[in-house]
């Protein structure tokens, strides 16, 4: 069979293994650095310490001011902390909150990054930076973004809550999900995705029952990576666009907004391209949307935008904000087949009738 397509892999050194966030240290020498800014969320702070206090001479200090989002006014303040120390890298401990804050450190300064993932946001392997200010959150892909190191340290994650642990899982399997159907996608990221899915399908189960269960921590980690490789790998689509709105726009948390939306926007698209949808089908079974809903409810996660607190008027102003400068999507939308989509997510509804959107905008770019 002839195949055409195009796959470039990622330089970032991965190192997966319990107990393995104790070679942050040797890791730093080896990307010749001397002195290390820690980076975490305030909830984080003593862990970032206690890290410092670990790495000795070779930390400059701690910065925990990471939040959802990277908020320009934050990175601008953790800048001038970058500079009073005289910071030569940044090791970023944390989810995606922290890991973003050093992406913006490191696309401004070009830094070497080190990060410690406690989460599953899978954003810690992409070279994708999302900021926002003004309300509006946008996105920039850069070489220079992308972490050197990445250390997967299982026993790390035993603390993450169980809940944070479902929707931050559900989060990089929206990753996956539109990985597969990605207009750059290759067979290469399509067997990434699939992996993923089936490494979540496994581990967050098991995670719900027994939080501490180190295998299963690991599985799920192994799946973070993968899905999160996917997402650097090929271009996202409709599922990110209305995300980044819905949290650029409306402060919503991140993981949370991902987790609910992913059933809706994955039965919106498998109307347009079932084939591609195949795997997702077999993995969580039944219809698309209502595989991954159900999948979503039975592991606990959120299921309705309202719980998030959004209202209906804010439903419209998302709609409109969706549709101005679209990613490119593999089926045509318009404000209406949104607003629609929108609404069903704010109720929490199981996901049906999608195929009766009939889209009239013009297809997404």
């Amino acid at each position: 069979m002839s195949r055409n397509f195009v796959y470039s892999g990622s330089p970032a050194h991965i190192v997966f293994g319990e107990g393995k966030s104790a070679t942050a240290g040797e890791w730093i020498k080896k990307l010749g650095c001397k002195r290390a800014l820690v980076l975490s969320t305030p909830q984080q702070k003593a862990d970032a310490e206690a890290l410092a206090e670990r790495l000795g001479s070779l930390a400059v200090g701690v910065f925990s001011g990471a939040v959802m989002h990277t908020p320009v006014d934050v990175t601008a303040t953790a800048m001038k902390v970058v500079a009073e120390s005289q910071a030569d890298c940044v090791v970023s401990l944390g989810g995606g909150s922290t890991t973003g804050l050093g992406k913006a450190i490191a696309y401004r300064t070009e830094l070497p990054q080190i990060v410690i993932p406690t989460t599953y946001a899978g954003s810690e392997v992409t070279p994708i930076l999302g900021q926002t200010e003004g309300g509006r959150k946008t996105t920039v892909k850069d070489p220079k973004i992308l972490p050197e190191v990445v250390i997967y340290d299982a026993t790390l994650t035993t603390g993450l809550p169980v809940g944070l642990s479902m929707t931050s899982g559900l989060n990089a399997m929206a990753h996956a999900v539109e990985a597969l159907y990605a207009q750059d996608r290759n067979p290469i990221s399509t067997v990434m995705a699939i992996e993923g899915l089936r490494a979540f399908r496994s581990a967050l189960p098991k995670i719900m029952v027994a939080s501490s269960d180190i295998e299963a921590r690991a599985e799920g980690l192994y799946g973070a990576w993968l899905c999160g490789t996917v997402l650097g790998t090929v271009g996202m689509a409709l599922h990110h666009k209305i995300c980044h709105t819905l949290g650029g726009t409306f402060d919503t948390p991140h993981a949370e907004t991902h987790a609910i939306m992913l059933p809706h926007t994955a039965a919106f698209n498998a109307v347009a391209v079932p084939d591609l949808f195949q795997p997702v089908a077999e993995i969580f079974g039944g219809s698309v949307g209502g595989g991954l809903w159900d999948f979503a409810k039975s592991i606990g996660a959120p299921l309705a935008l309202r719980d998030l607190g959004l209202t209906e008027a804010d439903l419209d102003k998302a709609g409109q904000i969706a549709v101005e400068n679209p990613y490119w999507n593999p089926r045509p939308i318009d404000r209406s087949s949104i607003r629609a989509l929108l609404q069903q997510a704010w109720e929490g509804r199981r996901p049906e009738n999608y195929s009766s959107y009939k889209g009239s905008g013009r297809r997404m770019k």
